[in-house]
């Protein structure tokens, strides 16, 4: 397996790991009866729960637009030194990413978030010059 795909479980994994924690939050906050609920009756989330919640919600997008582009790299036999280095950006910077947004980090929270967004569109443009 290659070192992109490797990052791309990597991240899967991550963000396994973020649901976890948001999980646990909530039967923290608002406990397990009502998790296990139909949960028709909404609660709000507050602090680094809601927090975790948001950021899980934003990792789900970021690997939704993240995993399409290693996998037409990977069918187009198109990786190398710059697409593991973009995918490198990406993962640091989405993992850095939740503890930021966690503990309301706001500014660093959004240069992270652009780190991993850069990265994505630059293996999409990598990808479109793979003959």
């Amino acid at each position: 397996m290659s070192n992109e795909l490797t990052i791309l479980a990597l991240y899967g994994l991550f963000t396994a790991l973020v649901l976890l924690l948001k999980v646990t939050g909530m039967s923290g906050q608002l406990g397990m009866g009502y998790l296990l609920s139909s949960r028709d009756e909404h609660r709000t989330l507050t602090g680094i729960t809601a927090r975790l919640d948001r950021a899980l919600s934003n990792s789900v997008t970021a690997m939704a637009l993240f995993a399409p582009v290693i996998l037409i790299l990977a069918i187009k036999n198109g990786f190398s030194a710059g697409t593991l280095t973009a995918a490198q950006v990406f993962l640091v910077a989405r993992v850095l990413y939740v503890p930021a947004y966690g503990f309301g980090l706001t500014g660093i929270r959004t240069a992270l978030w652009l780190a991993g967004f850069a990265a994505t569109v630059i293996l999409y443009l990598m990808a479109l010059m793979v003959a």
